[in-house]
Parts: C-alpha cells; structure tokens; sequence
C-alpha cells in the first residue's frame, strides 16, 4: 500500500508499506495492505512502518489518518523520527 506521513510544514515520509501501526484514540490499531476505508484521530504516540523487511519508528503529536483504495495519509499535528 502507499503511505503518506506529513505535517503542517513538510512531508516525512511516502512509499510503500505493508503495514502501519498508529496510536489511535481508543488504542493502537493497525492497517494492513487492502484494508477497509477508515478515518481515525491520533494521540500521541509510536507510529510504526514496516516493509521491504525493514521497520521504521516516528513519535507523532497528535492528528488523523485516512485509509482508503489502498493508500494511506497520516495527518500529523508533530512528529519526531527516532
């Protein structure tokens, strides 16, 4: 799937996933390649990128994500990559 991460002031990241897991507001939840449309809002949390074998980790400030034909857009208020 693509997957999108951006900021008020930039984009973080865009390429492909196999999955992504977000700190959602009633918990962490993860999206997988063809998942159901979905919008949710974001807490302050672990974001977590995997694929191509290899695992990404951003620590996001809040926002939403949108889920939809395969391709993801997280809408971060902040973010900090570790």
């Amino acid at each position: 799937m693509t997957l999108e991460i951006l900021t008020p002031d930039k984009k973080v990241f865009e390429g492909e996933a196999s999955s992504v897991t977000l700190p959602g507001t009633m918990g962490f939840f993860e999206i997988l390649n063809h998942h159901a449309p979905i919008i949710s809002t974001l807490e302050d949390g672990k974001l977590t990128v995997r694929g191509n074998g290899a695992e990404q980790v951003f620590y996001i400030h809040g926002g939403v994500v949108e889920a939809s034909n395969n391709k993801v857009v997280v809408l971060a208020e902040g973010i900090t990559q570790k």
